[in-house]
């Protein structure tokens, strides 16, 4: 993975609701950091940083380094609380990471090969069931995105969990659930406004006819 993303955070002592108050007021976002066999740590950053950051697709699927006063963490984001009105993060918390450890990661798919479909150029229209799949891998097998290729499909066409092709070492959890979990991911279906014009200037035509 080529994006790389840091954060600087510093000890939160002060814990309640209205510490929490005060922090957001001064635009810091409270945190915990936990897993790993360790105590948790309740930490603070800073709002601006983590908004940019959050702007970034991969920061959700990416291993991220946190600087704690000097000390530094590798994580996960597992949970990010918004301001349901504005553009504001609440909080959040970070997953610790063993390097020598497989985790579970949702990561978002990038759908390619629409305009080369035949079924898109037969005037159908590709409908995108999922926006994101949850993988189990290594750390450092994790990847940005996962690319699902629809330029084969015709109209009426599907594509499923199991049609997704991933790295050795890398699995989709969803599949180790049985197959009742394998997911419709993609499809091509007609195009129903298109194919109600033709109805109708067919029934004009037989119309006219008359």
């Amino acid at each position: 993975m080529s994006t790389s993303f840091e954060l600087a955070a510093t000890i939160r002592q002060d814990l309640g609701k209205g510490a929490t108050r005060r922090l957001r007021k001064q635009d810091m976002v409270p945190a915990v950091i936990y897993g790993a066999g360790i105590d948790p740590v309740s930490i603070t950053l800073t709002h601006n940083q983590l908004l940019n950051s959050t702007a970034n697709e991969a920061f959700f699927s990416h291993i991220l380094s946190i600087d704690i006063e000097g000390k530094k963490e590798n994580v996960i984001i597992k949970a990010l609380q918004r301001h349901p009105a504005k553009p504001i993060l609440m909080h959040a918390d970070f997953l610790r990471v063993n390097l020598k450890e497989k985790l579970k990661v949702h990561v978002p798919i990038h759908f390619i090969g629409e305009d080369d479909s035949p079924g898109v150029n037969q005037g159908g229209v590709v409908t995108h069931d999922l926006v994101d799949v949850e993988v189990e891998c290594l750390p450092k097998d994790l990847p940005e995105f996962v690319t699902v290729d629809v330029s084969a499909l015709e109209i009426g066409e599907s594509l499923h969990l199991s049609d997704i092709k991933l790295p050795k070492g890398m699995i989709l959890v969803a599949l180790t659930q049985g197959e009742n979990n394998d997911l419709q991911v993609a499809a091509v279906q007609a195009n129903r406004a298109a194919q109600a014009d033709s109805d109708e200037s067919e029934g004009e035509e037989e119309e006219s006819g008359e």
